[in-house]
C-alpha cells in the first residue's frame, strides 16, 4: 500500500507509550476478528495493554451477533485492549463513541447506543467486551474495544461495508469518511483517533460517564427524533441518563433502554 498503515501505528506508538507504559501496537494483514484476537489473549492471561490493527477481517463482530464485515483498504479495523478498574462500566461505548466522533470530524453524530454517523448515514461502529483472569488486579478487568470506520465510501450492496445490525439496514449506502475529507486513508484514520481514544478510556475509568454525558449531548443523533424500539415501541427519544441508557417517552410514560436489551432506530 501507498500508505502504510504500519507507519501510522508507529507514530501511535509513540504518542501514547510514554503515558502507558507496556503498550504496544500491532498490525496485521488478515485476522478473523481483533477483537476476537485480543479476547483470547485476556482469557489466556495477557493482560499488557495493546492496539491491534488489521487491513482485513474475514469474521468481524458488531453489536448482538451481527456481522461486522470490512473491505480492505477502505476502511480502518482495530480493536484496543486495556486493563480498568471502573467504579462503573456503564456508557463506556458511549464515552468511546464521544472521543471516536470528535476526533473524525464535526459532522459525525452518534446514534446510540454504538453507531458513528455522518449526515444521517452509518459511517462506523462499536462493539466493547470484557474479559477478567485471576493475575488482574482487584476489580480489575480487560476490556476490548473494538471499531470500525468506513473511510471509503462503500455501496449500499456490498457486502465488504460496514452496515447497520439488524432491522436498521435500509436502501440507503453507508457514508465514508472521504466524504468529509478528501483522500484520507486508514492509517491516516487511526493515527487521527488512537491517542484521544487510550486517554478518554482513561478518563472514563478514573471519572465514569459523568464526564462525558455533556459531550454525548451536542453529538446525539437521535435526540428529540421519533424512534422505533426492536420490540415494537415508539417515542420520542429523550437523550440519555447518567448511566448511558436511552431515554424515550412513549404513550406509557418515560422508558429507560438498556442497549443490552433492544435496537432502537429512527422512525
Amino acid at each position: 500500500m501507498a500508505d502504510s498503515l504500519t507507519h501510522h501505528a508507529e507514530n501511535v506508538w509513540q504518542a501514547v507509550e510514554p503515558t502507558l507504559h507496556g503498550f504496544t501496537v500491532e498490525v496485521l494483514p488478515t485476522i478473523d476478528s481483533t477483537n476476537s484476537e485480543l479476547m483470547r489473549r485476556a482469557r489466556s492471561g495477557l493482560m499488557e495493554p495493546v492496539l491491534l490493527a488489521a487491513e482485513d477481517q474475514t469474521a468481524g463482530r458488531g453489536r448482538l451477533g451481527k456481522g461486522w464485515h470490512s473491505k480492505p483498504g477502505q476502511s480502518l479495523t482495530f480493536s484496543l485492549a486495556l486493563p480498568l478498574a471502573p467504579a462503573n462500566w456503564s456508557g463506556l461505548s458511549l464515552a468511546v463513541g464521544v472521543s471516536l466522533a470528535h476526533s473524525l470530524h464535526p459532522d459525525v453524530r452518534l446514534k446510540w447506543p454504538n453507531d458513528l454517523w455522518l449526515h444521517q448515514r452509518k459511517l462506523g461502529g462499536i462493539l466493547v467486551e470484557t474479559a477478567g483472569h485471576g493475575e488482574v488486579g482487584q476489580g480489575q478487568r480487560m476490556v476490548v474495544i473494538g471499531v470500525g470506520i468506513n473511510v471509503a465510501r462503500p455501496e449500499a450492496s456490498v457486502v465488504g461495508a460496514l452496515v447497520p445490525d439488524g432491522a436498521a439496514v435500509t436502501a440507503m449506502a453507508p457514508a465514508g469518511l472521504s466524504e468529509v475529507l478528501v483522500g484520507i486513508t486508514p492509517g491516516e484514520v487511526l493515527e487521527r483517533v488512537a491517542p484521544a481514544l487510550v486517554r478518554d478510556v482513561q478518563a472514563f475509568a478514573s471519572q465514569g460517564f459523568a464526564a462525558f454525558v455533556q459531550r454525548f449531548g451536542q453529538l446525539d443523533a437521535l435526540q428529540g427524533e421519533a424512534v422505533q424500539l426492536s420490540d415494537g415501541t415508539r417515542g420520542t427519544a429523550c437523550g440519555v441518563n447518567s448511566d448511558g441508557a436511552l431515554q424515550v417517552l412513549t404513550e406509557r410514560g418515560m422508558q429507560t433502554v438498556s442497549s443490552a436489551e433492544v435496537s432502537v432506530r429512527p422512525c
